[in-house]
């Protein structure tokens, strides 16, 4: 497909991406609720890009990695996970070799402007419901305490699925507490001298609160859990 179109597939995996018009969004806890690692809200511009549909899947892994370090092995629908941020790189530069490039991990900018369908006030991706949230997620709450096929839950305003929940998603910043103070609004991409990467989206093991798409978590960039996936960014 032509990257103008709203949607993109890539032919070697088969990973389907979104065409997301870029803006201008409040980035941050808009609603009063959230950590002090969620402050200040602040203005945020990103470009325009392409996000992943779904959280990259163990089929789409193995024909990049011929591997699979998931936990949960129930087939090549379902996310990959025990995915450290090294082993998302890794991936990621195949993939990159054998196609065009210009995949990626999303920063954390364009993460939740994704998340909240184009920065809209949404507490969670697709709904401010947390009674609707069983409808758009995958979370402690419904998941039985694993994961479950990519694509079962209703998506966001954008057609993107499942990013409150599922597994939690690498983007590419580092991660800081104090990353929102005095960095630049324009496609920000937040670095520091810490030694922790971002992640966001909460997973099938964590609560609603835990799911907010304002929700920030860091974690050493080699560690592997059950909970850990990512979704991937193809620059337009």
């Amino acid at each position: 497909m032509k990257m103008s179109d709203k949607y993109y597939i890539n032919k070697i995996t088969g990973m389907e991406f979104v065409f997301v018009k870029g803006g201008v969004f409040e980035m941050g806890d808009t609603f009063g609720d959230g950590f002090p690692d969620e402050k200040p809200v602040h203005e945020v511009t990103v470009n325009d890009f392409y996000m992943g549909r779904f959280p990259v899947t163990q089929g789409q892994w193995k024909k990049i990695m011929n591997g699979n370090p998931a936990m949960f092995k129930k087939g090549d629908e379902y996310p990959v996970e025990m995915v450290s941020w090294d082993l998302a790189q890794k991936f990621i530069s195949k993939l990159n070799k054998q196609t065009d490039g210009g995949y990626r991990l999303p920063t954390e900018a364009e993460w939740e402007y994704a998340a909240r369908s184009g920065g809209k006030r949404e507490k969670w991706s697709g709904t401010n419901n947390v009674d609707e949230l069983k409808d758009y997620s995958w979370f402690d709450q419904n998941s039985n305490m694993r994961t479950h096929v990519v694509g079962q839950k209703k998506p966001n305003d954008f057609g993107i699925c499942e990013m409150s929940g599922s597994v939690h998603e690498w983007v590419l910043d580092s991660y800081d507490k104090s990353d929102y103070n005095g960095y630049g609004t324009k496609n920000p991409l937040y670095e520091s001298s810490s030694p922790y990467r971002g992640f966001r989206g909460g997973s099938w093991k964590r609560h609603p609160e835990g799911l907010r798409c304002t929700r920030r978590f860091g974690a050493l960039p080699n560690l592997q859990f059950g909970t850990f996936g990512f979704r991937m960014v193809k620059e337009k």
